[in-house]
């Protein structure tokens, strides 16, 4: 599919999360044509919002890292850079709870020295007390093989992590306290199940290569407000046409084009960026765009739990908290997001939730309450004035060994059609980060497609890019 030379190529979105939004501006920016279609009323995909006992709660929490350069880059293309928090230097604090042999509340923190990787998270390591000195003695020589595997060698995909830090020296402790700590909120699965590609891939970027790397970021408003209203606005004002509440049926090929089929009509374009989920790209594709042997629907998926606690008064003065050895994974204070008026009020992410999607919704307050009265002692006498539980089956695709099989490239075999979402091929686990970088991605293919050579989107670099990031803080 070649456009006219001088004509505008017209390019249909399908799909409004934020691959698809990325997709849209980057190819609005390049002077294209832009009609992006998305089957609910809102922008944002997997990151929304919602109102409940007049507390604004967000469906699941998000933070990203320093590394995260293409998803920096986007919120600053929507305006909402300044909206966001991101740490001057990774400090992140860690909880275990006590058992009958070790009582009371074991506290640690992760917190980067300004010196060079790996050397700057050393003396945090070593003094990690929330497991043994003798699994922290074993820490450096994994980390330092760790950093040593090519991310290009297709066999690390065939390999789980958990097997592989256990061949390096890693035991059960080390794996729940540290490894599997930081695996969880990335991978979206346990060191147990995650591809060793995937998690090899998160502790060089994001740990072992520059000491910055690994600072962590997170949004002080809404996601809905962070990502679905400022986009909005951005693609507004970049031409593009937003459908809304208009879910896209098939998408057909032509001797001359595509054509997009709606529940409302027909949309012809010169090209196609299909931005949906794994498990639901190929029932829009026309025949004989993927090749035989790739198919996102065989990619399973993981899902991420979230509950909602709202106490009457401040239980902690951290923003945020990781716990180990408890179900309450990650601990967020969103008290000031919410607008609530008074008390506080902490939303719990569950990641890999397979052992709480079926868990009643009250059940599940309950047993996060007691958790966060075993890591927060103010909370023991303190009192919960609504829960509220939230559940995504379909969070991200689920990142296991042979997952790489059916990550389909951003070109498929039909030229002017491309694909994006985190699912695809961009290398990076299921985040928000992956989602960016495949839009940017499938923009530029289909903007070449159609014969442009100029004026392209430039892909993301794994580089960081140290003044340029410092704005957003």
């Amino acid at each position: 599919m070649t456009v006219t030379s001088g004509r505008v190529p017209q390019v249909a979105v399908v799909g409004g999360g934020l691959a698809g939004i990325s997709a849209a501006l980057a190819c609005a920016d390049a002077g294209a044509a832009v009609a992006l279609f998305e089957k609910r009323k809102h922008l944002g995909g997997l990151t929304w919002s919602f109102s409940h006992d007049g507390l604004s709660m967000d469906n699941g929490q998000h933070v990203f890292l320093r590394c995260c350069t293409a998803y920096l880059d986007f919120l600053g293309r929507i305006g909402s850079a300044g909206d966001v928090e991101l740490q001057d230097r990774l400090d992140l604090t860690v909880l275990r709870p006590g058992t009958p042999l070790r009582p009371g509340v074991a506290r640690a923190s992760l917190r980067r020295d300004r010196v060079r990787a790996p050397l700057h998270l050393a003396r945090s390591l070593f003094g990690y007390g929330v497991i043994p000195f003798s699994a922290r003695a074993r820490f450096a020589s994994a980390a330092l093989a760790l950093s040593r595997l090519d991310l290009n060698d297709p066999a690390l995909d065939e390999d789980t992590f958990e097997a592989w830090l256990v061949r390096h020296g890693q035991g059960p402790e080390a794996i729940a306290g540290l490894w599997d700590l930081i695996c969880l909120p990335t991978v979206n699965l346990p060191a147990s199940e995650a591809s060793l590609a995937m998690a090899a891939k998160v502790f060089q970027t994001g740990l072992l290569r520059e000491s910055s790397a690994g600072d962590i970021g997170w949004s002080r408003v809404p996601l809905g407000s962070l990502h679905g209203e400022r986009a909005a606005t951005a693609l507004g004002k970049a031409g593009v046409a937003v459908h809304l509440g208009e879910a896209v049926e098939q998408v057909r090929r032509g001797e001359s084009g595509f054509t997009v089929q709606t529940a409302d009509g027909e949309a012809a374009a010169d090209g196609v960026v299909v931005a949906l989920p794994h498990y639901s790209a190929e029932s829009v594709l026309p025949p004989g765009a993927l090749p035989r042997n790739v198919r996102p629907s065989e990619l399973a998926s993981s899902p991420i739990v979230n509950v909602h606690v709202h106490f009457d008064r401040r239980v902690t003065d951290l923003p945020l908290v990781a716990g180990i050895g408890t179900v309450a994974q990650w601990v967020f204070d969103r008290t000031a997001s919410s607008g609530a008026a008074a008390g506080q009020y902490l939303a719990v992410s569950i990641s890999a939730a397979d052992n709480y999607v079926g868990a009643r919704p009250g059940e599940l307050g309950d047993q996060v309450t007691e958790a966060l009265r075993d890591l927060f002692p103010r909370a023991k006498d303190a009192k919960v004035l609504s829960t509220f539980v939230t559940k995504e089956l379909h969070a991200t695709f689920r990142a296991s060994p042979g997952s790489s099989a059916h990550r389909a490239s951003t070109r498929t075999l039909l030229p002017g059609l491309v694909l994006a979402g985190a699912w695809t091929a961009t290398g990076w686990p299921p985040t928000m980060e992956s989602a960016v970088r495949s839009g940017v991605s499938a923009a530029r293919a289909v903007l070449v497609a159609a014969g442009q050579r100029s004026g392209l989107p430039p892909l993301s670099s794994d580089r960081l890019q140290p003044g340029k990031l410092q704005e957003v803080m």
